[in-house]
């Protein structure tokens, strides 16, 4: 799940689940006083950004300023109902927005996930980076050494179409829990083009993705696993951590799409911030001092990447990456509870 990202300074929220460049979940909520009018609730900050939050520049030097009325969701009329569905894990929605759209997400398709509507995958026809969290997913290949990837919640394919297009010599594995998710992907995200293109390179299980592992070992793994709107349970607990820490190989990494305030659980109970916090926490106990968070967002609605290992050397990380991407670099700092 995530929100859309933008910059860490202004940066735009998107109420539903998807995160963006720095962790943030991406939601679907119509409003009931705009009712000819999707709503995506886009908020600012000077501050930190949301769960998912949206970038509308090439470069990072600037981020989109939406607008603050009511007007602030797509149109109605520029969003196409592509699936709905229930299966037995999600409920499960397909959006399709036009390119005619004055909207960040103007030719995309959206895959919404649970009650709230959490946008969970995000795809444009005409170009890979999304400027969501899963931009920031591929800032990881170049700090980590060679092996197999792993994608735990793999969605629709959002990170995994970006890894394999920036880096030839990437092989992913991915698991997802549904398997209704995976049909929907290759029927409308172009996952079944991916998967003939990279045979050799992209893996995927259907199963439950706390079971991953490999006799090599994964050089990287990317956490992505939310349910009805929330962090799973298990990231909250430490032995889920370091059987995780177990399948990487030396110098591996994890990267972590934790959530935040912005994030909208089915169960109340489950805020967003403090399932965050508590699954920090829990990291935190197997990994010490070598881990580190990115937030975009406000304060109040804030939305946060992890990662663990030594923070590398920033100039090098960033010669390694595109120029769209290194502006992510400078925002991660060590935790601290």
């Amino acid at each position: 799940m995530w929100t859309v990202l933008s910059s860490p300074q202004t940066q735009t929220l998107i109420h539903n689940s998807i995160t963006t460049s720095t962790g943030f979940h991406l939601q679907f909520q119509p409003t009931p006083t705009t009712r000819n009018r999707i709503s995506f609730p886009l908020k600012t900050s000077s501050s930190s950004a949301p769960k998912c939050q949206l970038q509308e520049s090439s470069s990072h030097s600037s981020s989109l300023q939406p607008r603050t009325t009511q007007d602030d969701g797509i149109p109605i009329e520029d969003v196409k109902i592509l699936a709905k569905f229930k299966s037995r894990h999600n409920y499960i929605r397909v959006l399709e927005v036009s390119r005619k759209a004055d909207h960040p997400f103007r030719g995309s398709r959206l895959l919404l996930l649970d009650g709230p509507g959490n946008i969970h995958s995000i795809s444009f026809l005409f170009k890979s980076l999304t400027n969501t969290y899963f931009d920031v997913f591929a800032t990881l290949p170049p700090i980590i050494p060679p092996g197999p990837l792993a994608i735990l919640g793999f969605g629709a394919g959002s990170a995994a179409r970006i890894i394999l297009e920036l880096y030839p010599d990437a092989v992913i594995h991915g698991w997802e829990l549904d398997p209704s998710v995976i049909q929907v992907a290759r029927e409308y995200f172009n996952l079944a083009k991916l998967e003939r293109e990279h045979r050799r390179r992209l893996f995927l299980y259907v199963g439950n993705a706390l079971m991953a592992n490999t006799e090599e070992g994964f050089s990287g793994i990317f956490v992505d696993l939310f349910s009805k709107g929330s962090l799973i349970p298990e990231l909250q607990e430490p032995a889920t951590w370091q059987r995780l820490k177990a399948c990487l190989k030396k110098g591996g990494r994890i990267m972590v799409n934790v959530g935040g305030s912005c994030v909208e659980a089915e169960n109340k109970m489950r805020d967003g911030k403090v399932v965050m916090e508590e699954t920090l926490k829990a990291m935190r106990v197997v990994f010490g001092e070598k881990l580190f968070v990115l937030t975009l967002g406000n304060r109040k609605d804030d939305s946060s990447l992890a990662l663990t290992g030594d923070l590398p050397q920033l100039d090098t990380w960033k010669n390694a990456l595109l120029p769209s991407l290194r502006y992510y670099v400078d925002f991660w700092t060590p935790y601290s509870d």
